[in-house]
């Protein structure tokens, strides 16, 4: 009796520092920065060669999480993010609806946007006195009932859709202010509009006395292959070593830095992809993956520009920002998209331009993906841990006087709770007429705080049939490319190398009953795979 006393008064002290935090004057800003297909080795602190001062800055200062997860594709991804379920419960099982129209009852776990029996964070954050913005790529509903504006934000500008050209307006590629198109000038460049949009919220927002609650959602690195000659030409020639070496590498530093144990084998070269030595278009390649590099760098810069006006304004200390990405590093064939993305007359132009410049419309391909998501398998829209894996980054000084590593698990439905807890806010049971559904996700609170959170009892995945389910050390996953479920030691084998279905039939089963249960609860359906976005 005495030990089961001395815990509840250990929970409600946890309870009481986590409500202190939340609730303390002036109320805390909140700023969740999410980067477009990029790679769990992508950035400095997770491994990366390529230049990232102002991210490492944040982790070295924050907190920073190995294993941390999210829907492992945009739309799904920032579906789950904004509302704190999983995707399909938010409607977006698969990918938007780009029909102009289309029956909005009943609605359905692929809709293709987000559910009215959801709230997004700024819907929530906003009746407990926050301001609303957001800077970037939005992807969660192709038609205006279900933009920025009318889901919560005060302020946005972006894109509506899922992709665009960083220099110019394209076609069917919504650039929009508000709810209105955005004119793009002669010097636009998609990132740093984002950066520059983002730091003029925070001025805007200070003279008001509100805190705010900013989504800022970068396109980069997501292709068309775009950044500034003199960004690309600090990294051209820097790959000339290959897909394979610089994975090495990476992983090598991956290890120096524990993101992985010691004992982590690495996952085994695909036997499809090409030889380096063999290939008598190296420059190109280098050329691609310079360009890829100097994307994030370019973004990473807009986020030092971030800091920097919360630090002018002497609100950094005051401010938690979160950095994550939608998904791992994308192997996709953008060939056949080409034409309706720049439109039929400039097709033939893009193939004449080189990877980088304005009119060019290039992705990496699946060799340099490979090296992003090191030292995981697959890739963007697969749930084996390449897809998933996203480098994840907590600063928040007012909570994290001192900086740590953690391996305790969160998905990125995880963010909304963890927003409602520390703005002081409510989720709701009714918005807007509405019965809206219980938040799946769980706040990370008592993890910044330096303490162990009581982990979530199990996460699950699906997307075009790609599936997966963690519970504790175990994991399962089915790739659609071989429709049979594997088994894996997470904890001791991240990268998935040992496949242990066979010799543990019962642990494969007790999975699979687990996952079926919960594909069940939330609708899902076999689909057949797409392309795009």
């Amino acid at each position: 009796m005495k030990v089961r006393f001395v815990s509840v008064l250990l929970l409600l002290s946890n309870l009481f520092t986590i409500n202190v935090i939340a609730q303390k004057q002036p109320k805390p800003n909140i700023i969740v920065i999410m980067a477009d297909d990029l790679g769990y080795s992508d950035i400095g602190c997770y491994g990366s060669e390529i230049k990232t001062p102002n991210l490492d800055r944040l982790a070295s200062h924050g907190a920073k999480f190995t294993q941390f997860y999210n829907a492992a594709r945009c739309c799904p991804s920032r579906a789950s993010l904004l509302t704190g379920v999983y995707p399909h419960q938010a409607g977006i099982g698969e990918m938007v609806t780009k029909e102009k129209e289309f029956n909005r009852s009943p609605e359905t776990a692929y809709q293709g946007w987000l559910s009215r029996n959801t709230v997004t964070i700024a819907e929530v954050l906003k009746t407990a006195g926050y301001n609303t913005y957001m800077s970037g790529k939005w992807h969660v509903g192709e038609q205006k009932p279900d933009w920025p504006l009318q889901r919560g934000f005060d302020k946005f500008f972006g894109i509506i859709n899922g992709t665009s050209s960083y220099y110019e307006q394209l076609p069917n590629h919504l650039i929009a202010e508000g709810n209105e198109p955005y004119k793009v000038s002669e010097n636009f460049y998609l990132t740093d509009a984002i950066s520059e949009k983002a730091v003029s919220y925070i001025d805007q927002n200070k003279s008001t006395g509100k805190p705010l609650f900013m989504y800022v959602a970068f396109t980069a690195p997501h292709y068309p292959l775009h950044a500034p000659a003199d960004e690309i030409a600090k990294y051209k020639g820097k790959y000339m070593m290959g897909w394979d070496k610089l994975r090495e590498q990476r992983f090598a530093r991956q290890k120096e830095l524990g993101l992985l144990p010691k004992n982590v084998k690495f996952s085994e070269r695909e036997p499809n992809l090409p030889l380096w030595e063999d290939l008598k278009d190296k420059e190109e390649w280098d050329q691609k993956m310079a360009t890829y590099a100097a994307m994030i760098t370019r973004m990473d810069k807009g986020i030092g520009k971030i800091i920097a006006k919360l630090e002018a304004n002497g609100q950094l200390d005051n401010t938690m920002i979160v950095f994550l990405a939608d998904n791992g590093g994308c192997a996709e064939d953008i060939k056949g998209r080409t034409k309706n993305d720049v439109g039929a007359d400039r097709y033939a132009e893009t193939f004449t331009k080189v990877t980088g410049e304005k009119g060019s419309y290039q992705a990496y391909g699946k060799p340099w993906a490979t090296a992003s998501n090191s030292p995981f398998r697959y890739y963007k829209q697969f749930t084996h841990e390449g897809g998933i894996s996203t480098p994840f980054i907590v600063h928040y000084p007012k909570a994290i006087t001192k900086a740590f590593q953690t391996n305790q698990v969160g998905h990125i439905m995880d963010i909304m709770p963890t927003c409602v807890a520390l703005a002081g806010a409510t989720y709701p049971t009714m918005f807007n007429n509405k019965e809206i559904k219980p938040v799946e996700g769980l706040s990370l609170l008592p993890i910044i705080s330096g303490k162990i959170r009581k982990p979530h009892d199990f996460i699950a995945w699906e997307h075009f049939d790609c599936r997966a389910y963690r519970q504790g050390n175990w994991k399962i996953v089915w790739p659609k490319t071989i429709k049979k479920w594997e088994l894996y030691d997470i904890v001791n084998d991240r990268a998935e190398t040992n496949n242990l279905a066979e010799e543990n039939p019962e642990k494969l089963q007790e999975m699979i009953t687990g996952y079926d249960k919960w594909a069940k609860k939330i609708g899902v359906e076999i689909r057949v795979a797409k392309g795009g976005e």
